[in-house]
């Protein structure tokens, strides 16, 4: 039986079924899954054996006394050795192959530069643009304005950035906790992280959990346009009746949709007011009959009361209703389902950062803030334009490489480099229609620039009639501001109201300081004339609780009128005893 054992070994190592396990008794195999397959070796006459696969069932339904049994888990002992005993025949030993760690996409974003520069073809964006990261993202289906540019090495791509300059333009996608308020919350944030300033969009009670925007640094900018942006949540109601039928539920939470009135609660520390709010969508989950609760989820716009609506439900059904919890599942884009962070979590990637130096986790933890506009159309500009949009110009068609389909008037967009860098929201002064036909205008007006300013080098005023203005405000022929004086040429003058030369005034960075004459110095602007209301005013001293100058001088007042009544008191007994004697 063993010399048959190590046949079969050697057989199936030349069949390359790397392993055979011999068995002698058949309740051995009834342990076995009756899905896995055996290999039945089966001598004949003359010792041979013939070698065939078959189920467990087969091997016990013939009632065979020697086979085989080759199962994965045993693998490794036979492939140990080189040698069957008993013969001298080696057995291929087959290498294994070191599997390769692969990737994840969000690794692979961090590793490499990705930026739209002249160099790269337009083949490779269509090949690799689907995975690029964040606003850079299918790139290549952006229409094409001007392909000529000369790309700077400032900024950085948003994934790249420095550690610092991450976390103060970047935000967290927090699981709030119940009971603490999301002031306490977004306080707790900013001293973990030792950050200036944080944000949150959107407040949610102390007892309602869920999705939370915390803004950090620069990101607070986008709170704004964060606040306003649709809700969901899951909420569970009371009932305080039964009711007879679980459709009629169905049929109000129908009822409930588009433009309804709503008056905020009275435990919200909010003015009453009637206001209108829209559901989008709401629909039951579940509801249980005997305890009369039930669990429903609505998509809804910012500021809606969900306390209030289930109130509503409950008159609508005839029971009355309450809310019993409430969580929100999705503020904006940031939904729970994807990278949504608790305090702990943010507690133990500060501490690794901290005392490991590992700061794999706090980016995990933190997002870029170019994660939350990723849905707006974009519009691509030059390198050269963007510090002159972070100082408040508007976006001019000359400045646009790349712009995306279906750009509608005054349609928010956001403004980004070629390395996907956010620079403002803008509110678009074009269509996509008009972009393509134009070649001059203003595509678009800030909102709110985001980048801070000077993250690109300075590039306006370089041009060839910006240089000539400033070399007549050096010979003084222009005064510092640009605008022309007595002694600016006629010619200058003459172009000027040709509409040749725009009168915009030149940066005082840029112009020369002028120098004064003694005659200039010594003249003196003259005041314009205060009247005497005004006069009045600037004499008046407004006293305040908490003002100590104003608290002493009243006590002082106090005391000399007080030792001024002691005086006439003391000169009316002196005139009484007088006239006694």
């Amino acid at each position: 039986m063993e010399k048959l054992a190590h046949q079969a070994a050697l057989i199936a190592a030349q069949k390359q079924i790397f392993y055979g396990e011999y068995f002698k008794k058949l309740s051995s195999i009834r342990n076995f899954n009756v899905d896995h397959q055996v290999i039945l070796l089966i001598p004949d006459s003359t010792n041979n054996l013939n070698v065939r696969f078959a189920d467990p069932s087969e091997v016990i339904r013939h009632h065979l006394e020697s086979f085989a049994f080759f199962s994965r888990t045993t693998i490794a002992k036979i492939m140990a050795s080189e040698v069957v005993l008993g013969f001298d025949q080696e057995i291929p030993v087959p290498k294994e192959k070191k599997k390769k760690k692969s990737k994840s996409l969000g690794e692979m974003q961090c590793e490499k530069d990705f930026t739209l520069a002249t160099e790269v073809s337009e083949k490779d964006l269509v090949e690799n643009s689907s995975n690029w990261p964040l606003l850079l993202k299918n790139i290549q289906k952006l229409n094409v304005k001007s392909a000529h540019y000369t790309p700077l090495t400032h900024g950085s791509s948003p994934l790249k950035r420095p550690l610092n300059e991450y976390m103060l333009s970047g935000f967290i996608n927090l699981d709030k906790p119940s009971n603490p308020s999301s002031h306490e919350v977004v306080a707790w944030i900013k001293r973990i992280l030792e950050v200036p300033k944080t944000g949150h969009s959107g407040t949610l009670d102390p007892k309602v959990t869920g999705c939370l925007v915390v803004c950090i640094g620069r990101a607070t900018r986008l709170v704004k346009s964060q606040q306003g942006a649709g809700k969901e949540y899951v909420c569970i109601f009371n009932l305080h009746q039964a009711i007879d039928d679980v459709n009629k539920i169905r049929t109000v939470m129908d009822f409930f949709s588009g433009a309804l009135f709503q008056l905020p609660p009275i435990i919200s520390a909010v003015k009453r007011q009637l206001r209108v709010r829209t559901i989008y969508e709401a629909k039951i989950l579940q509801f249980d009959e005997k305890k009369s609760q039930g669990i429903f989820w609505v998509s809804c716009e910012a500021g809606t009361y969900i306390r209030t609506l289930c109130k509503h439900i409950g008159l609508m059904l005839g029971s009355g209703g309450q809310m019993l919890e409430l969580r929100r599942v999705r503020s904006g884009i940031q939904s729970e389902k994807e990278q949504l962070y608790t305090l702990h979590d943010i507690l133990d990637a500060m501490w690794l950062f901290k005392n490991h130096n590992d700061e794999s986790y706090l980016r995990r933890v933190i997002q870029p803030l170019e994660a939350l506009l990723v849905t707006h159309k974009r519009v691509v500009v030059k390198d050269s334009a963007v510090n002159a949009i972070c100082y408040g110009a508007k976006i001019m068609i000359p400045g646009v490489l790349r712009y995306e389909d279906g750009i509608e008037l005054n349609e928010e967009i956001v403004v980004m480099t070629t390395k996907g860098e956010a620079i403002a929201l803008a509110i678009a002064q074009m269509t996509t229609a008009t972009m393509c036909t134009i070649d001059h205008g203003v595509v678009a007006k800030i909102k709110r620039v985001v980048m801070e300013r000077d993250t690109y080098p300075r590039k306006w005023g370089l041009g060839t009639t910006a240089s000539y203005k400033k070399k007549m405000i050096q010979e003084g022929l222009l005064d510092k501001y640009g605008n022309p004086n007595e002694k600016t040429p006629g010619s200058y003058l003459q172009m000027l109201q040709a509409g040749h030369i725009k009168s915009e005034p030149v940066t005082p960075r840029s112009a020369s300081p002028v120098i004064k004459t003694e005659e200039e110095a010594t003249l003196k602007r003259p005041k314009s004339p205060v009247s005497d209301d005004e006069d009045k005013k600037k004499h008046k001293h407004k006293k305040h609780k908490h003002d100590k100058h104003s608290s002493e001088a009243v006590q002082e007042e106090l005391e000399e009128v007080a030792s001024e009544k002691k005086k006439k008191k003391k000169k009316k007994k002196e005139k009484e005893l007088t006239t006694e004697d």
